[in-house]
């Protein structure tokens, strides 16, 4: 009898085992001469050569599976191990065109507006993206879900995030604690949106070994970008030299998502956007595309779409 240990790597056993270890119950159902012993993250398997070779693909599938959806179902389980074993099929299971992740505890992760889906659209064609709106119209959610989409599909090898500190005007000496705790609060709007997409273990392990990089923008700088989705958020508060020194490094088989707020601009008086100046700058080249959100694309409470809108009355008089 042969024996082989499987080791599970960047995902939660518990998760992919299910509750009361469900995933192998069916599992020893459909490979009943295959012995199968769960410890922690690690699989046991005894039997024939060919039998194991079998369960190895099929547990493979289940993986990919659970990788892609962030969850395992009985009906699912069902169907990859019965499947012909095209990848095609599995991913048909319970997928839809508008969705761009299957984020945490199966959440559906969509664009939700004409402008968000127009991002979607724009970056299909496009390598490089601004978009521009007020706070709430789902810009940096978007441009993050399309980020960790095309991380998934492995079109790019890993996602890069940054934003200016501007607030200290990225000297953040001031602040108590370290490097890490100083940028956190800057950085936070990042992680809470890849918390909806990435389950907690394999998020840890894409920033632990670098798959997925969130730094501010001074640190950009001397740094060429490859087979990278890099999203530049809060670009309205980047002086001129900010903003140019961050679109020049965009490397070879790279994406650019650049989003912000021209009407939330914190700099200095009498310091142009280096977000305002790419806009005018950039228009006609192609492939750089734009996109315009507004208030009817605002998603989160339903006051945050009249308090844009009695603002727009009064920064226009």
């Amino acid at each position: 009898m042969n024996e082989r240990i499987i080791e599970l790597t960047e995902i939660n056993p518990n998760d992919f085992f299910g509750a009361q270890n469900s995933t192998i119950t069916q599992l020893k159902t459909f490979f009943p001469k295959v012995k199968i012993v769960a410890r922690g993250n690690k699989l046991k398997i005894f039997g024939e050569a060919e039998l194991l070779d079998e369960f190895e693909k099929r547990l493979e599938m289940l993986i990919k599976y659970f990788n892609r959806y962030n969850k395992l179902d009985e009906n699912s389980i069902e169907r990859i191990l019965t499947s012909t074993g095209k990848e095609e099929e599995i991913r048909r299971s319970g997928n839809s065109k508008d969705v761009l992740v299957h984020g945490v505890s199966g959440k559906l992760i969509k664009a939700q507006t004409a402008n968000q889906h127009k991002m979607v659209e724009l970056m299909q064609k496009n390598d490089m993206l601004f978009a521009v709106g007020p706070a709430g119209t789902g810009k940096t959610y978007t441009a993050v879900a399309l980020a960790v989409k095309a991380l998934k599909e492995k079109e790019v090898r890993r996602i890069i995030l940054t934003r200016p500190a501007v607030e200290s005007g990225e000297n953040l000496g001031f602040l108590p604690g370290d490097l890490k705790e100083k940028l956190d609060p800057y950085m936070q709007p990042l992680y809470d949106a890849l918390r909806d997409m990435i389950p907690h273990e394999k998020l840890q392990a894409y920033l632990e070994n670098g798959t997925i990089q969130i730094a501010p923008l001074a640190f950009m700088r001397g740094r060429t970008l490859d087979n990278a989705f890099v999203i530049l958020d809060e670009a309205q508060n980047t002086t001129h030299s900010q903003m140019k020194m961050f679109l020049t490094r965009m490397g070879m088989h790279a994406k650019f998502i650049i989003t912000g707020d021209p009407g939330q601009i914190d700099l200095p008086r009498r310091q142009v956007s280096g977000l305002k100046e790419s806009l005018l700058a950039l228009k006609d080249i192609d492939g750089i595309a734009q996109v315009y959100l507004d208030d009817k694309d605002v998603i989160r409470h339903r006051l945050v779409k009249k308090i844009i809108t009695a603002y727009k009355s009064i920064e226009t008089e």
